[in-house]
């Protein structure tokens, strides 16, 4: 008997058994150790007429004989371990069919998988190319985020397939998510698939984030320049971190809406009769309701303004101190000087994204305001410019839009998500060419109708069973994908399925760091810059928005 050898040899094994619903049952090659193989690696199966490209979800140690394995006398020697392993004991490995290959017309591409392989078909390593096939090579619509498990190859996200419905990154704390985000926006700006809106509640992706070891990360515009526009609500913080900003954001009192104020009633600790008290004033005031409260100082004008809505003074009193904890925001004003959020549309609809930096206020009650402030006023444009560009053709149709939010369950919460502009987004606005990518560690507070129309799904390690049920709801084989989840690694592996890949994967997540700077240099040069929509997009787009619209 010789030894085992390693991996590198190609083939794992053949096909003994299984079904397509509970995956194949494989047995590992006796010249194959079975601690080489892992969880989430690629294989490809080869049938008589087609290729299978299958993932492990699961390895077994088997035995031809269950009730002699416990009468065995024990195996002190190495050559008596090697005459038993690959005769009466063995490896067992459960592989998914994912995706299959046709050998008769390889130009087809692959396809879902709507059989299952011949016994004894056998099972072979997945390659770079075989990998490459499936996933897609880099490119100017493909964008690397990572490597299979204990493989050198990219894998690819179909950028244009990412922009045309919402995406998901969940994870627990310190698990990534943040580097997952900012290589998605990256790749997003870098080959302009769409403009990116993030609101960045930590100062990460702008001009530079925060690293445990080594130089900060780059953030968006230190790479990418004039094609990224900083925005900041606190310009001592940016002059203290010696940002390069391009305007400053003030809010007047007259664009917060009763919505708003609803949405914080958590954070703010309002009752339902409180949230309904800034609904009244809204209906007696219009846009001027939050003035008239804060405006009320004195004993008297208060008392005269609850007499008029008909409320007990004391609990609008109580209402005014709670509201009045957001003046303590500076980016707060009754009347703003200028009009940077408008500018900020227009950026958007000219391709140029916007990163919002938050500086010292890394609050949730500012946080929550401006995102839902800012966002209800890019949802009306859109949707005006996107209906008027489908009724007249001469009129341009702004560029795709990818909004990002952290804290994302603050916002699509059950709750509210019926009554917020996220949850609006979510659900709607795929047809005005606006999506979501949303980070969260919480996903099972998340609504689940907006989950359900999240198309591309990221997950790194969740420990949670709750949210493992949210992120796998509506998947296929999600017993299988459950068991690849709980083994993900603490950092840099994540869990990829959904609408931008053709199956799921796991990843080693791609480092951001000076080769990856470099990479995206040569990637440059070799495609070309890229600074707008192209015009054959564009009017891809056009046409399946109004296809879509006509259909409705």
């Amino acid at each position: 008997m010789t030894d085992q050898q390693p991996l590198a040899r190609s083939r794992l094994g053949v096909v003994l058994g299984g079904s397509l619903k509970e995956g194949l049952q494989v047995r590992l090659d006796p010249l194959v150790s079975v601690e080489q193989v892992a969880v989430g690696r690629y294989v490809i199966i080869e049938g008589e007429e087609k290729r299978f490209f299958g993932l492990i979800s699961d390895i077994q140690l088997g035995a031809l004989n269950e009730r002699g394995l416990a009468a065995l006398p024990a195996l002190d020697d190495e050559f008596r371990r090697q005459v038993w392993t690959g005769s009466g004991l063995y490896g067992c490995l459960t592989v998914v069919p994912a995706l299959a290959l046709d050998r008769l017309d390889p130009m087809t591409g692959p396809q879902p998988v709507k059989t299952v392989p011949r016994h004894f078909a056998t099972v072979l390593e997945a390659s770079e190319e075989d990998v490459a096939q499936v996933f897609g090579s880099e490119g100017e619509n493909y964008f690397a985020i990572g490597t299979p498990v204990e493989m050198e190859t990219k894998v690819c996200l179909d950028l244009a397939r990412v922009v045309e419905r919402s995406v998901g990154v969940f994870g627990k704390s310190g698990t990534g998510k943040t580097f997952l985000t900012r290589l998605l926006l990256v790749g997003l700006v870098d080959r302009a698939r769409a403009a990116n809106l993030v609101f960045d509640m930590h100062n990460e992706y702008g001009w530079e984030g925060t690293s445990e070891g080594g130089p900060p990360p780059r953030g968006l515009k230190k790479l990418f320049g004039p094609r990224v526009k900083i925005v900041t609500l606190d310009e001592a913080n940016s002059r203290r971190r010696r940002v390069s900003w391009d305007g400053a954001l003030t809010i007047g009192y007259d664009e917060i809406e009763p919505e708003d104020i609803a949405l914080l009633a958590e954070t703010l600790q309002l009752s339902q009769p409180m949230i309904d008290s800034v609904y009244l004033l809204s209906q007696t005031y219009g846009e001027r309701w939050l003035t008239a409260l804060l405006g009320a100082k004195s004993e008297p004008e208060r008392r005269e303004l609850a007499q008029r809505l008909g409320l007990h003074q004391g609990s609008l009193e109580a209402l005014t101190r709670k509201l009045r904890r957001l003046t303590r925001f500076e980016f707060l004003v009754e009347e703003p000087a200028t009009k940077v959020a408008e500018q900020i549309v227009k950026w958007l609809s000219e391709g140029i994204s916007v990163v919002i930096e938050f500086g010292s206020y890394r609050v949730l009650e500012a946080y929550i305001l401006v995102a839902n402030v800012l966002t209800r006023r890019i949802h009306d444009h859109y949707v005006t410019a996107v209906e008027r560009a489908l009724g007249d053709s001469s009129q341009q149709k702004p560029a795709p839009l990818v909004i990002t939010i952290e804290e994302a369950h603050k916002f699509l919460d059950p709750r509210v998500a019926h009554q917020t502009i996220f949850g609006t987004i979510a659900r709607e606005m795929r047809k005005y060419n606006v999506t979501l990518l949303i980070v969260d560690q919480r996903p099972s507070q998340i609504d689940e109708e907006v989950l359900s129309q999240i198309g591309t799904r990221i997950c790194c390690l969740l420990d949670n069973e709750k949210d493992i049920e949210a992120v796998l709801a509506g998947a296929p084989n999600r017993g299988e994908l459950r068991h690849v989840l709980a083994r993900l690694e603490t950092k840099q592996q994540a869990l990829v399925f959904g609408y931008a890949v053709p199956m799921p994967i796991v990843i080693k997540t791609r480092t951001y760091d000076e080769s990856f700077y470099r990479d995206l240099n040569a990637a440059r040069n070799s495609f070309g810059e890229i600074s707008a929509i192209s015009r054959a997009e564009r009017e891809r787009v056009v046409q399946q928005l109004t296809d879509e619209l006509r259909g409705s």
